[in-house]
C-alpha cells in the first residue's frame, strides 16, 4: 500500500509540473526548488525529486550539479536545431495522418483550431496564453492520427520543448494570424485526404514559428 501511494504521489507531481511547464506558467529558466514544489504540491520531496528526474528525461528540466533543477532554456542555435528535427519529421507525420485521421479527429481537430482562430483574433478577448494549451494540443492530437509510433517517439522531446519555449507574445500580427490559418488549412487538407497539401502547409507553418522564435531567443 505504501509503495502505491508512492507510485500515486509521483506520478501527480510529474504530472502537474509538466503542464505547468507546458502550459508556461514555469517558464524557460524558472528554478525547481524542491522544498517550495513539495509544499506547493502537497507531497513529499521523494515524489518531486522523482517527478524531477522523469522531467528531465523528457528534455523539459535540466538538473544541474549543486545548484538544483530548472526549466529548460535554449539558445537560437539550439532552435534552429529543434526545427530542423520538426521539419524533417512532422511534415511526414501530417501527410501520413491524411489517409489515417477517423472523423473523430477531424472533429477535434476542427475544434482546436476554430477556437485558436476566436481566441486569438484581435480585440478584448484575444487571450494569447491560452493558444499555447490549444496549439499543443492540436500538434498532439495530429501526431496521434498519424499512427506512427517511430515518428511519435523521434519527435516528443522537440515538440515539447518547442512548445515550453513558445510564447504566442512574441508573434506579430501577421505571423500569428498564419499560424493560426495554417491550423485551418491543415484540416481542411486532411479532410479531402490530400496529404502532400496537409505537409506542404505543416512545413510552411513549421516556418513561420520558426523565425518567430529564432528572431526572438
Amino acid at each position: 500500500m505504501a509503495t502505491t501511494l508512492a507510485a500515486r504521489a509521483s506520478e501527480r507531481a510529474h504530472l502537474a509540473l509538466r503542464e505547468e511547464i507546458l502550459r508556461g506558467a514555469l517558464p524557460p529558466g524558472a528554478r525547481l526548488g524542491e522544498v517550495e514544489l513539495a509544499e506547493r504540491l502537497g507531497v513529499s520531496r521523494t515524489p518531486v525529486r522523482e517527478a524531477l528526474s522523469r522531467l528531465a528525461a523528457e528534455g523539459l528540466v535540466e538538473v544541474l550539479p549543486h545548484r538544483g533543477a530548472r526549466v529548460v532554456s535554449v539558445s537560437a542555435d539550439d532552435l534552429d536545431a529543434i526545427f530542423d528535427v520538426r521539419s524533417a519529421l512532422e511534415p511526414r507525420a501530417t501527410g501520413r495522418a491524411a489517409s489515417r485521421v477517423t472523423a473523430e479527429d477531424l472533429d477535434a481537430l476542427d475544434d482546436l483550431a476554430t477556437r485558436m482562430l476566436a481566441i486569438g483574433a484581435p480585440g478584448p478577448e484575444q487571450d494569447l496564453d491560452a493558444l499555447v494549451g490549444l496549439n499543443r494540443d492540436f500538434h498532439a492530437r495530429l501526431l496521434e492520427a498519424a499512427a506512427s509510433p517511430a515518428l511519435s517517439t523521434a519527435l516528443a522531446g522537440v515538440v515539447h520543448l518547442s512548445v515550453v519555449l513558445r510564447t504566442f507574445h512574441s508573434y506579430d500580427p501577421a505571423s500569428l494570424a498564419r499560424s493560426l490559418a495554417h491550423h485551418a488549412e491543415i484540416v481542411a487538407a486532411l479532410r479531402v485526404a490530400d496529404a502532400d497539401w496537409a505537409s506542404a502547409v505543416m512545413r510552411s507553418h513549421l516556418r513561420n514559428a520558426r523565425a518567430v522564435m529564432v528572431r526572438t531567443a
